[in-house]
């Protein structure tokens, strides 16, 4: 069984999120063409607290378990940033801060929706879920 959060969240109008690391598809030209797998990661470790790229990095590597480079990082950063997932903002002149925003917010609300729709298919799994959730709170 679904929260009714999650089942009440939807796609922001322009943006529909894949289920697969290969590809987004957009309503309109520009918008959202290639979320991946590790933009979602991004989505969901900024969905905590805003944080600044090392600390984004830090965590990425925890889950990845070897070093993520800043090439790779900082790319997707920004191009999160100009999909309107996120909001960029300098700290100092060397450090910026990423912070999701609300289309961020509803972007991973929605991935574990489709994702929870896909895995809840009987009570045991829909206990298991709940437990974890219990877990987190």
């Amino acid at each position: 069984m679904l929260t009714d959060e999650l089942r009440s969240v939807k796609y922001p109008r322009d943006i529909f999120i894949s289920m697969s690391e290969a590809q987004a598809v957009s309503s309109e030209p520009g918008i959202v063409r290639d979320l991946t797998a590790f933009q979602h990661n991004i989505l969901v470790i900024l969905s905590e607290e805003p944080m600044y790229g090392l600390a984004i990095k830090r965590q990425l590597e925890e889950y990845y378990g070897t070093e993520v480079n800043h090439g790779r990082l900082y790319p997707n950063l920004d191009d999160l940033v100009e999909m309107g997932l996120v909001e960029k903002s300098e700290l100092d002149k060397r450090t910026n801060q990423y912070e999701l925003t609300e289309d961020g917010h509803e972007a991973v609300l929605n991935r574990m929706n489709w994702v929870l729709s896909k895995f809840v298919t009987d009570e045991e799994r829909s206990e298991s879920v709940r437990d974890l959730v219990g877990a987190q709170a």
